[in-house]
């Protein structure tokens, strides 16, 4: 039996919002017994959308984060129902029963990620349900995956070692959505966003913009480098919260250049001269 799961890379989102749209238009209007209710016009879809703000101004960016439910292996919704209105399938898909949960608005609750919303003209609670009723019929992933144009969202089998999210998990590491709350989700993430260090170096002979210096960001960790851009600049992203780094701006020909930083908050460090040495 699959497990189903997605993984969900934030740096290839580009904040189109086609799984937005593509959750709506599969369940306004649309019922799906057993499943779920047919979703009024003016209602959100069960696919969130968030646009994160980081950097300081002029240095801003915007990621966009999807958010579905993240069908939880240990989900709270589960534990706190007391007639199966919430159940897990086999195959790890989390169900809100439309018939025994009617009128249950308290289901609502139950979600510390506030993923499940209130259906008010059919007097149910519902969330996301990975698009179970196509899974079923034979769709090989849920609509809000095959709406992404950017491939943001893999969805797959986390118990089939040959599945490309198998494959992906094992490449490379991945994160939970609050991993405090301890529910085990089956749908985590890449590079969600954390603080933002940014900056820009000139040329003190020149006053130009100094391309290609090699940018080094170290902490007791490890480290991570980069090189400035035609117009001087660098940023490093998704930084921890509150840790201590040092920059070190290296070209040669001139003299390098150490800053020690906290992100305590998103950081623009402002130009940075480079002299000749």
């Amino acid at each position: 039996m699959a497990r189903y799961g997605m993984i969900i890379d934030v740096n290839k989102c580009n904040g189109c919002y086609n799984c937005f749209l593509a959750c709506k238009d599969e369940y306004t209007g649309n019922e799906y017994p057993t499943y779920s209710a047919a979703l009024p016009n003016d209602s959100k879809p069960f696919m969130k959308m968030i646009e994160k703000e980081m950097g300081v101004c002029p240095k801003v960016k915007v990621d966009y984060i999807a958010m579905p439910c993240l069908q939880c292996s240990d989900a709270q919704c589960v534990k706190m129902a007391t007639g199966g209105e919430v159940y897990r399938r086999p195959d790890g898909i989390v169900i809100i029963d439309p018939e025994k949960a009617k009128g249950r608005r308290e289901i609502v609750t139950y979600c510390p990620h506030r993923f499940i919303s209130y259906n008010e003209a059919a007097d149910v609670a519902q969330k996301c349900t990975f698009c179970v009723h196509l899974l079923e019929n034979g769709a090989k992933e849920p609509r809000c995956v095959e709406g992404c144009p950017s491939g943001a969202i893999l969805f797959g089998d986390l118990d089939d070692p040959n599945s490309e999210i198998s494959k992906s998990m094992a490449a490379a590491s991945t994160e939970e959505l609050n991993p405090a709350y301890g529910l085990k989700p089956n749908v985590v993430y890449r590079n969600l966003p954390g603080k933002l260090i940014a900056g820009e170096v000139i040329f003190a002979d020149s006053q130009e913009c100094a391309k290609d210096v090699k940018v080094t960001l170290k902490c007791d960790e490890g480290e991570l480098a980069t090189t400035t851009d035609f117009f001087g600049d660098f940023e490093f992203k998704g930084l921890e919260a509150d840790k201590a780094f040092r920059i070190t701006l290296e070209l040669d020909g001139y003299k390098s250049q150490t800053i020690d930083i906290k992100t305590d908050t998103d950081k623009n460090i402002g130009e940075v001269l480079m002299s000749p040495a």
